[in-house]
């Protein structure tokens, strides 16, 4: 394959109007990014990364499949057995098979804007680059790298019951870049998981009163809402298979929490009673504290048991699900309306199908409080590339206001990961050139220009209200 990086000033952009829109108006704009999973720790703590293979191959599910796809063992994978380098020189043989996957683009913009590096990633290039790459990284620390490409808000994804120490400490160090904590309860709808009343003493030690009873439980966790909202949280998430909005009554999700507590086996239909219940009130106390709610829905997780079993969780063997939503979001949705206590909210589809679903059913519950307060959020996980970004832009459209859109997130584990917003905003200064190209809509870049720099970064920055001063 040719050495030389394809990552050129106008990669992706094919028309002089996308050329200005994304160089003139996108390009130099900082990045809000709402929703991934980085460490707080390794912000705090702030020492360099040092290694590429950290900061590439560690936790990263998608280049574990692509490497599994081209034959590599495990071993060279996930194992501790060997050694960085000879994991990443595995990850270079893997690279130009990965051609039309999103990840050959990513590799190549981040080579190129964290250690401008020009060549591509492949056997006959991967001990220079690896060499190079490493020498940048022993000087920058996570906080560097986060400044390095203007990251200006960051949003951790964390448990209830974390103590944020690490939050707090990156406020107090000042850096450019405002770290927030997001509400991730997934584990309290959870009620038939064995390790369900275990969680609950936890979080019994955590609030300081035991939880033996329905209103203990919704006491505690409004307890826990109400410090995160002290440092800094706007936001609250789900990772759900389907939305939960089964008829219950507070009496029998009380009777059915006390039995789970007490180590009975709960039953299918009172898991989901208990689930759709849970849902409601968290959603109700999300409204209460102006946050957004974020529901991230249809993923069909840990499909290969051997590697579930040998790795653990996120071992990179999920995938797209198939499961029924329109009725249970729109009934849920509809409970919360009614009573007045619908919270902004984004949804995000992993099975591309519902993409008109979601965007149609979001434009059901818009109202006066905010523009835009009902989003379709971006192209999630498995599709969370070109064609996926493209199709989601379009869709967003025909349905609803793209002009209203919030923009990009990264979803990711990596501080390497924020070309990423490049990438989104090179897509869509492109679609809108070629609409100009068209004849589709006026040849009028400074309102095109302006509609870009919100979609990018003025919407969510308006749109969640972060403190950043």
């Amino acid at each position: 394959m040719n050495t030389t990086n394809f990552i050129t000033d106008n990669f992706v952009l094919q028309s002089d109007v996308a050329e200005t829109l994304y160089h003139k108006y996108a390009k130099d704009l900082p990045i809000i990014d709402y929703h991934n999973h980085l460490s707080p720790q390794l912000i705090a703590e702030d020492q360099p990364i040092k290694n590429i293979t950290e900061a590439w191959l560690n936790g990263d599910h998608y280049k574990w499949r692509a490497m599994r796809a081209n034959g590599i063992d495990e071993i060279f994978i996930t194992s501790s057995a060997t050694s960085h380098k000879e994991k990443f020189l595995k990850w270079a043989e893997t690279v130009p098979h990965t051609l039309r996957n999103p990840l050959f683009h990513w590799t190549h913009l981040e080579l190129k804007r964290y250690f401008d590096i020009d060549e591509l990633l492949q056997p006959s290039t991967a001990e220079a680059i690896y060499e190079k790459a490493n020498a940048i990284l022993e000087n920058k620390t996570p906080a560097q790298l986060l400044e390095d490409l203007k990251v200006e808000v960051i949003c951790t994804t964390d448990d209830p019951i974390d103590d944020l120490k690490y939050h707090q400490e990156i406020a107090e160090k000042g850096f450019f870049t405002k770290v927030f904590p997001t509400f991730r309860p997934d584990v309290l709808l959870m009620i038939s998981k064995p390790s369900f009343s275990v969680y609950i003493e936890k979080l019994a030690k955590c609030v300081g009163f035991p939880i033996t009873c329905l209103e203990d439980l919704l006491k505690a966790v409004k307890s826990r809402i109400e410090y995160f909202d002290a440092l800094g949280c706007r936001l609250s998430d789900y990772g759900l298979e389907k939305i939960y909005a089964d008829d219950f009554t507070e009496d029998q999700v009380n009777a059915i929490f006390k039995k789970s507590i007490s180590g009975e086996e709960i039953l299918t239909e009172e898991a989901n009673a208990y689930a759709s219940c849970m849902l409601v009130k968290l959603c109700e106390m999300y409204h209460e504290k102006g946050w957004t709610q974020q529901m991230h829905v249809g993923a069909i997780r840990n499909n290969n048991s051997r590697l579930l079993e040998q790795i653990g969780l996120d071992a990179g063997v999920d995938s797209i699900g198939e499961f029924p939503v329109a009725q249970s979001m729109s009934k849920l949705l509809n409970t919360l309306n009614l009573n007045n206590k619908l919270a902004k909210t984004i949804t995000y589809n992993l099975n591309p199908s519902q993409n008109e679903v979601f965007a149609t059913m979001m434009g059901n519950f818009q109202n006066s409080d905010y523009p835009g307060k009902m989003q379709w959020g971006s192209g999630w996980w498995f599709l969370d590339q070109k064609d996926g970004m493209e199709k989601q832009i379009n869709c967003l459209s025909n349905m609803g206001l793209l002009s209203k859109f919030v923009g990009m997130l990264t979803d990711s584990r990596s501080f390497l990961s924020f070309p990423r917003h490049e990438y989104f905003r090179r897509i869509l200064c492109n679609i809108l050139g070629e609409d100009v190209k068209q004849g589709l809509v006026p040849n009028d870049i400074e309102f095109l220009g302006k509609m870009v720099q919100d979609i990018c970064y003025y919407n969510a920055k308006n749109y969640f209200g972060f403190k950043t001063k």
